[in-house]
């Protein structure tokens, strides 16, 4: 019986129905990554995310493979019997043969069946496994490079757990096998390699090679026709592990990437095209509120607040109304991560706030973990002095309350110099003594193992953010990941990225870029940049990004010095806003949402896979691939965009003195409308990758838009 298959986007008007007549019937899916519950970094995200979508098209035929991590199967993972006959005695078989295979739910939202494979237990056969990899492969793993050798583990066991499976079914299986980033690569090669029926597909979400060399400061995107990459990887001492991530790259089936501006990369240095890319999404349903998303920004970013006001006690000579919070997160990679430049662009912002005589003030929070001993504690002592006063002034408040209403009883009305006493004034006055500081406010939050050659510090220390009173911008280093449970800011991350006002990822490289796209959704502008993913796909489907709240930085035609200009007018124009302008602007910005939901972005996943089927079994599938890129593209807002120019309103309402004013009348559900009607079809690109392949007279032809790579060589800034 063929699986139904539930893929709706028909919240977004415009966009054609995508539909194929692909029938799935005896085709399993296996989807191996070692982050399948063990989260690492983002791929754990993408395969959670997409999760419920994938279960709902393969039903029980499909399975996620992943390492078994005791700590993670406690808490992720309901251990049951395999429901599937071919699948029970391929783990029995490989357990009776020394191994440890566990099967279960995994109990995020689809509830997807796991298989883990606990690599530990079969550490006896690494030297026989290894030897083999190098006999017919000529790939040689040190030893003391653990990593690797678990991705050998890993790999041998997941090529033994799908040969097994294949051997146990019945009739001949249609296998599609999904390989997720080197770690898990290795099982693909064996799978070729042995000839297993088996319809590979390899993802790559960074090279590791990219990743590295962008580490180093290097020229990345203006030499990557010029690489050498075998003397780089050596020169690194990652040979081996480049030589495992692009052995699975050449020998998949199909071979995808994130972006667009990842396939350039992979394709110089892994030396093939990626046959479609897979751009990365969100449950958007998780983050959905609906029309609450406002009162959910006022209620986390009051939270800010009172977090702010004690980090800033005896020192909060500004308006807190008249703040913008920012923020960048993310792995405490520097340059990659475009932390020198949010820094040199907050100290040019700083000059032109204090120039122009600005009211607003800026506070620019850095939460990206480092390595730390402890809390500061002049910052634990901020918020100890904040609980005090608030303590102090509900005491009083109750004094003052008893009396006016003893006064108010007796028909008098209150005396106000009585209300109060001498006892009182002694309370106010020890109060606004305890509030007396002698030194500045801290810039980092907990102490640095590292303080003196930390990058963020040095740069701080360089460019003169000091947190002074004259200051309009002040910085907050904050080197651990959030927690409610956390002493000092008892927030979780989405709380705090809701209660911000805007996101600012100014990476030099980033595949894709989760952070942005999760500002997105919860209705938070952001700043991005056209060299990571999520800032290409949106400059492709949206016309105006900026009018919609997403800030698209020119890190590829520009040099470092004309790209923070460029930061620092967007992050100007931004603080000129007001906060009417900002409200209609977060509308803007999550009602994108759709675009980064799986039920749009996983077509492209859904595309690669038929399109391996396709390839591995030609006599049993014949697919003509659909362009998938052809979505649509978001016109500029019906409106005027939020430009301070454009605009005299300073809050969501109007007021009498607007009346006269009829020019800009905002109807949030009209806006809403017209946007949506406008939608079109994406703009044709000038240059396009064609990757073609004949399967029995049936031409599979995938495309995708690579824009010119005539980019400016960026000079980085002096430390």
């Amino acid at each position: 019986m063929p699986l139904a298959r539930s893929l709706s986007v028909t919240s977004l008007s415009g966009l054609e129905d995508w539909e194929e007549d692909f029938d799935l019937e005896d085709a399993v899916l296996f989807e191996i990554a070692w982050e399948v519950a063990n989260k690492v970094g983002g791929i754990y995200t993408v395969i959670q995310t997409k999760a419920r979508l994938t279960c709902e098209e393969w039903g029980d035929n499909y399975f996620l493979v992943g390492p078994y991590m005791e700590s993670s199967v406690r808490t992720q993972v309901e251990l049951i019997e395999p429901c599937n006959p071919a699948l029970r005695r391929t783990i029995d078989k490989m357990n009776a043969s020394g191994c440890k295979v566990y099967f279960g739910r995994w109990l995020i939202e689809g509830s997807p069946y796991v298989v883990l494979i606990d690599v530990g237990f079969t550490a006896w056969s690494l030297d026989r496994w290894k030897s083999e990899l190098w006999e017919n492969f000529s790939i040689g793993v040190p030893w003391f490079d653990r990593e690797a050798n678990d991705a050998v583990l890993f790999g041998f066991l997941t090529a033994w757990l799908l040969g097994e499976f294949a051997a146990q079914c019945d009739s001949p299986p249609h296998i599609v096998a999904h390989f997720h980033e080197w770690l898990a690569g290795l099982g693909l090669v064996l799978c070729r390699q042995r000839q297993l029926p088996v319809a590979t597909i390899f993802t790559t979400h960074a090279t590791l090679l990219g990743r590295y060399l962008c580490a180093g400061n290097v020229d990345f995107y203006n030499n990557l026709a010029e690489f050498n990459v075998d003397k780089e990887a050596g020169d690194r001492q990652i040979y081996h592990r480049y030589c495992l991530e692009r052995a699975a790259a050449r020998c998949a089936h199909v071979f995808t990437t994130v972006s667009k501006i990842t396939a350039i990369e992979a394709e110089h240095l892994l030396k093939r095209k990626p046959d479609v890319v897979t751009p990365n999404g969100l449950n958007v349903k998780k983050f959905s509120a609906m029309h609450e998303f406002q009162n959910l920004h006022a209620q986390s970013k009051a939270r800010i607040q009172e977090f702010i006001r004690g980090h800033f006690y005896g020192n909060l000579d500004f308006n807190l109304d008249k703040s913008v919070f920012f923020f960048i997160a993310g792995r405490y990679e520097f340059s990659n991560k475009g932390a020198d430049l949010f820094l040199e662009a907050l100290a040019r912002l700083n000059y032109l706030l204090r120039v122009n005589h600005s009211e607003v003030t800026v506070i620019a929070f850095f939460i990206m973990p480092a390595r730390t001993n402890n809390f500061n504690v002049e910052t634990l002592k901020g918020q100890a002095v904040r609980k005090q006063l608030w303590d102090t002034a509900q005491t009083v408040k109750e004094r003052f309350g008893k009396k006016l209403y003893e006064s108010l009883l007796i028909g008098q009305l209150p005396d106000v110099s009585k209300m109060l006493d001498k006892e009182d004034f002694t309370i106010i006055k020890r109060a606004i003594f305890a509030t007396q500081r002698q030194c500045q406010p801290p810039i980092c939050t907990h102490n640095m193992l590292e303080d003196s050659s930390d990058p963020i510090l040095t740069c701080i220390r360089r460019i003169g953010l000091f947190n002074s009173s004259s200051d309009r911008v002040k910085v907050i280093f904050h080197p651990e990941f959030l927690s409610s449970t956390s002493p000092l800011l008892p927030m979780d991350y989405e709380e705090f990225v809701r209660g911000c006002h805007l996101g600012v990822f100014p990476s030099y490289y980033e595949p894709w870029g989760y952070t942005p796209a999760e500002c997105t959704v919860m209705g938070i502008p952001s700043v991005s940049t056209n060299l990571s993913g999520f800032g290409c796909f949106m400059e492709e489907h949206i016309a105006d990004p900026s009018a919609y709240g997403i800030y698209i930085l020119d890190r590829r035609y520009r040099g470092v010095d004309e790209s923070c200009n460029q930061l620092t007018s967007f992050l100007f124009q931004f603080c000129q806003q007001s906060r009417r302008q900002r409200i209609i602007q977060r509308n803007r910005t999550e009602r994108l949402s759709d675009l980064l939901d799986w039920r749009y972005l996983g077509r492209y996943y859904i595309s690669a896979r038929h399109m391996a089927l396709a390839k591995a079994f030609p006599d049993t599938y014949c697919y003509e691939l659909q362009d998938p890129t052809s979505g649509f593209r978001y016109p500029r807002p019906a409106s005027v965009p939020p430009s301070p120019a454009h605009s005299l309103h300073s809050s969501p309402h109007h007021s009498e003195a607007e009346d006269d004013d009829e020019e800009e009348r905002y109807d949030e559900d009209l806006e809403a409308e017209k946007d949506r009607l406008n939608i079109r079809q994406p703009y044709s690109s000038t240059y396009r990758l064609q990757n073609s392949l004949c399967v029995d007279s049936v031409c599979v032809c995938v495309r995708f838009s690579i824009p010119d790579m005539t980019l400016v060589r960026p000079n980085q800034f002096s430390y």
